[in-house]
């Protein structure tokens, strides 16, 4: 099936993605900086007055926490190109392998390791024995302020913090957001099965909401089969990030669609006065009893029945009681 096939009629879903907003925060939270700005000076301050060395990417392992969905997109083909042509203008931050003696682990900068990596050069870079928690911190800090992480990618980053024992402190400064914006990217992560978050990837169109949206769905036991169908479907891996996720929105939302049911319509009985000057069309269903009077005389007996519903109700009251 063509990808054209699988998105035929769907409507566009996505958002636009915003920066997160700044926000203040207190007591132990005051280290959290509160502006992309802030947040790319934090992190030039662990690069300022170090010596920058010549390291061989092969020596370099990747980070001990996963950021990012897709490795291999336009933004990332451009870096490659600009080091090719110009060099690597900012350097990384390493810290030194807690195990392995002359080995490193990339704190960030992980693109410009890629990029490296694959162009067979050394990478410029910054050696600095820091903590885990530190790591992690000026990871997230680093990335909210150059690197535009999407939100599903922020989301799954919070997730793997909270899986390696972190507290909610941590993750705040690290991913610098509030406590509702954590809630809300963990509940999502928590929705979503991890496989179907790496098979959609990082969506980058996809706001907040719409992924908050797409986990309620997805959390639904009722829906477990119908999403493994739409994830297997025929053409599904050759979509854009942004289309996978629409496809299956789409896919769950129009499960979720309630069938209408129609009414079935009451037979009509019609009675018709001998000069055919009134008509009558009746129907009885339930409790509901309806006349519709049409033709020459039809408005003027209506009229006439309304002016004595009075008279004729206690007649019909009056012949109860006789047969009762």
């Amino acid at each position: 099936m063509a990808r054209k096939n699988l998105l035929d009629g769907l409507q566009d879903l996505t958002d636009e993605q915003a920066p997160s907003a700044a926000y203040p925060m207190r007591g132990a939270g005051k280290s959290l900086v509160r502006s992309l700005d802030e947040l790319a000076r934090q992190a030039d301050k662990f690069l300022e007055g170090e010596t920058v060395l010549e390291l061989d990417p092969a020596l370099v392992d990747d980070s001990f926490v996963k950021d990012r969905l897709v490795h291999d997109n336009d933004d990332f083909r451009a870096l490659v190109e600009t080091i090719r042509t110009r060099g690597q203008d900012t350097p990384i931050l390493v810290r030194p392998h807690a195990h392995e003696q002359g080995r490193y682990q990339v704190v960030f900068g992980h693109r410009r390791l890629r990029a490296a990596r694959e162009l067979g050069r050394s990478v410029r870079a910054v050696v600095k024995p820091i903590d885990d928690k530190t790591h992690v911190i000026a990871q997230g800090q680093e990335n909210s302020a150059r690197a535009n992480l999407t939100f599903i990618e922020r989301a799954a980053f919070a997730k793997r913090l909270q899986d390696l024992g972190y507290d909610r402190q941590v993750m705040s400064e690290a991913l610098v957001t509030n406590a509702a914006g954590l809630s809300k990217m963990l509940s999502v992560t928590e929705r979503i099965a991890p496989e179907i978050i790496d098979r959609i990837g990082d969506a980058p169109s996809v706001g907040r909401e719409r992924w908050v949206e797409f986990s309620l769905l997805a959390g639904k036991a009722a829906n477990e089969d119908n999403l493994k169908s739409l994830v297997d479907a025929d053409g599904f891996s050759e979509m854009s990030s942004d289309d996978r996720f629409l496809f299956l929105y789409s896919g769950l939302k129009k499960s979720e669609s309630p069938v209408k049911k129609h009414k079935k319509q009451a037979p009509v009985t019609k009675w018709e006065a001998k000069d055919q000057a009134v008509v009558a069309d009746i129907t009885q269903s339930g409790k509901v009893y309806s006349i519709s009077l049409k033709a020459k005389h039809g408005a003027k007996f209506g009229s006439f029945l309304t002016r004595n519903l009075e008279a004729i109700y206690q007649q019909f009251l009056e012949s109860e009681e006789d047969e009762g």
